[in-house]
């Protein structure tokens, strides 16, 4: 990672990312570190949060790790007493904190992980726009929220039914949200990534393939097919999209908006 000084739209900005520790996260927090943010990275892992930092640091750029469980009110008021004394107020706020949940036929869904994926992946972007606005409304120069769902927001999504429901449920936050708080100037837009690279779509396909009891390349096949790319998008695209709705100077206009970057994956 190298500082770009051609493209610095966060310069003096302070962004949180929250799941900054690995995929779409990590992606969002090094592009912010690049353009100049300084950064609030929060997620229950420090080790993977430090790692982030250290490169964010390592390139010139300034990085804060706040240990956060964004499914817990009181930890989520800590992180963002924690942002204001270490950076100061936020510009902005990317809720990116999430599971992938079970992997299973709604029937078989446990209340305990249906409850514990819509804490994590709905509440937790709820507790974190509660409480981060707030400083933002009493400074008075607006800012932006950019919440990463899913296409599983949009569509059916067999055996994965808490996820998908929670990320519905963001979707209509989002959308509500940026109804609120568009007067005070403040902007929610919905990235909804289709399947990306990376570990956890590894995992998902994996889960998804035992469940099934099909063969791992069956899956990772049935996964890909319907995407007019032939590949999953990588968190580094998705990244890209989370910044322009972030940046006051490519998406001033743009709120209450949900933005799909999935290489065309057919909706249906």
């Amino acid at each position: 990672m190298t500082l770009n000084p051609a493209r610095r739209r966060f310069e003096g900005k302070v962004a949180i990312v929250t799941g900054a520790g690995y995929g779409i996260g990590r992606a969002i927090a090094l592009s912010l570190g690049e353009e100049g943010a300084a950064l609030a990275l929060a997620a229950r892992s420090r080790a993977r949060l430090e790692e982030v930092a250290e490169a964010i640091r390592a390139a010139g750029g300034r990085a804060e790790v706040i240990v956060t469980d964004v499914a817990d009110e009181s930890s989520v008021e800590r992180m963002t007493a924690g942002v204001l004394q270490r950076l100061g107020c936020p510009d902005v706020l990317i809720n990116n904190a999430g599971i992938a949940g079970p992997t299973k036929l709604a029937r078989d869904i446990t209340r305990e992980e249906w409850s514990k994926t819509l804490a994590t992946n709905l509440t937790g972007a709820f507790f974190c726009a509660k409480h981060v606005v707030r400083p933002m409304i009493e400074r008075g120069r607006g800012g932006a929220i950019v919440n990463v769902a899913s296409v599983a927001g949009r569509i059916g999504y067999p055996m994965r039914t808490p996820y998908a429901a929670s990320k519905w449920g963001m979707i209509g936050l989002n959308h509500s949200l940026a109804a609120e708080l568009g007067p005070m100037s403040i902007r929610v837009n919905c990235v909804c990534p289709g399947p990306v690279q990376g570990e956890r779509m590894e995992n998902v396909v994996r889960a998804r393939a035992e469940a099934s009891g099909i063969a791992l390349e069956k899956a990772r096949h049935q996964a890909t097919s319907g995407i007019p790319l032939g590949r999953w998008v990588t968190p580094e695209e998705v990244a890209q999209a989370v910044l322009f709705l972030a940046s006051e100077a490519d998406a001033s206009g743009i709120t209450g908006q949900a933005f799909t970057v999935c290489g065309g994956l057919r909706m249906q």
